[in-house]
C-alpha cells in the first residue's frame, strides 16, 4: 500500500478544470518530483491534498485513510505537512520562536492548564524548546537561531519555511518550489537537506519545481501534468527522454538545463 494515493482526482473552479483525474501513488521514502508548466494544475495539486481545496472527484488516501475533503488542520494531524511557495515567516520574530509557533498542533494540554502554567505545560514548552532547536540545528540554522527572520539572506528565509513545516512533525512533507530565488550554492545545500530529511528522519518528500536541474538530480521518481492532466510519470532519465514531455514542456533548451 503507497504512502498516498490520488485516485481520478479532479478539481473544478466554476467550469475549469484544474486538476482532471489525476491518479498518483507516492511510496512511503520517495523523494517525488512534480512538473509542469505555469498553470498544469501543480499547486492546485497539492492545496487539494493538504486540504486547502476540496476535491471536486476522487479519492485521497493516506496510509490507507480517506483524507479528502478533511480541514487542513486535521490532514496536518495525520501526518501532512507543507512548505509554501512564498514565505510565511513571522518576519519580526526569531528563527527559533518561528519554528516553536510551528509546534502549534502538537500541544496536547487544554488552554486552562496552559493559563495556569501547571506542571504539564512546562514539561511540554521544555519539550517543544528542545524540539525547536534540534530540527534548526538539523536543517543547518542552529547557530541563527536568535537571529530575526527578516534579517536572514533569501536562502535561510526558505529553509527556514521547511523547519516550521517540519515542527508538524509530518510523514509527508509537500514542498512548493523550495529552490525559488536561490543561488547555485543554496540550492545545492536545499538538495543535501531534503536528501538527509529521507534518508535521516525517514520523512516521504513531494516537491513542486522549475528547476529542472534539481529536479532530475534530486527526485526518485517525476510526475508531469499539462493543463490539469498527468501526461507522463517515471525516472529521471525517462522523463527527461518522454517524447510528450519534451513537446509540452521542457523543449531542447529544457532538457539541456536539466542535463
Amino acid at each position: 500500500m503507497a504512502l498516498l494515493e490520488l485516485k481520478k482526482v479532479s478539481k473544478n473552479f466554476d467550469g475549469l478544470t484544474a486538476v482532471n483525474k489525476v491518479d498518483i501513488d507516492i511510496e512511503e521514502g520517495e523523494i517525488v518530483g512534480v512538473i509542469g508548466p505555469n498553470g498544469a494544475g501543480k499547486s492546485t495539486l497539492f492545496n487539494v491534498i493538504n486540504g486547502f481545496f476540496a476535491p471536486s472527484q476522487g479519492e485521497i488516501l493516506f496510509k490507507g485513510e480517506q483524507i479528502g475533503g478533511l480541514r487542513p488542520d486535521q490532514i496536518a494531524g495525520k501526518g501532512i505537512a507543507r512548505a509554501f511557495q512564498q514565505s510565511t515567516l513571522f518576519m519580526e520574530a526569531t528563527a527559533f520562536e518561528n519554528v516553536y509557533t510551528g509546534f502549534h498542533l502538537s500541544y496536547k494540554t487544554g488552554l486552562i492548564k496552559q493559563f495556569l502554567h501547571t506542571a504539564s505545560i512546562r514539561r511540554e514548552q521544555k519539550e517543544i524548546k528542545k524540539k525547536s532547536m534540534e530540527i534548526l540545528e538539523f536543517m543547518g540554522l542552529g547557530a541563527l537561531h536568535n537571529e530575526v527572520a527578516k534579517n536572514l539572506p533569501h536562502g535561510h528565509q526558505r529553509i527556514l519555511c521547511m523547519c516550521i513545516a517540519l515542527a508538524a512533525e509530518p510523514k509527508l512533507l509537500l514542498l512548493d518550489e523550495p529552490v525559488t530565488g536561490m543561488n547555485p550554492s543554496e540550492k545545492q545545500t536545499c538538495k543535501e537537506l531534503i536528501r538527509q530529511l529521507r534518508d535521516v528522519w525517514g520523512i516521504t518528500v513531494a516537491i513542486v519545481e522549475h528547476d529542472m536541474k534539481v529536479v532530475m538530480n534530486l527526485c526518485d521518481r517525476i510526475v508531469v501534468l499539462n493543463y490539469g492532466q498527468k501526461i507522463a510519470e517515471g525516472l529521471p532519465e525517462e522523463i527527461k527522454n518522454n517524447k510528450s514531455v519534451i513537446a509540452f514542456y521542457l523543449g531542447s533548451g529544457g532538457l539541456q538545463d536539466a542535463a
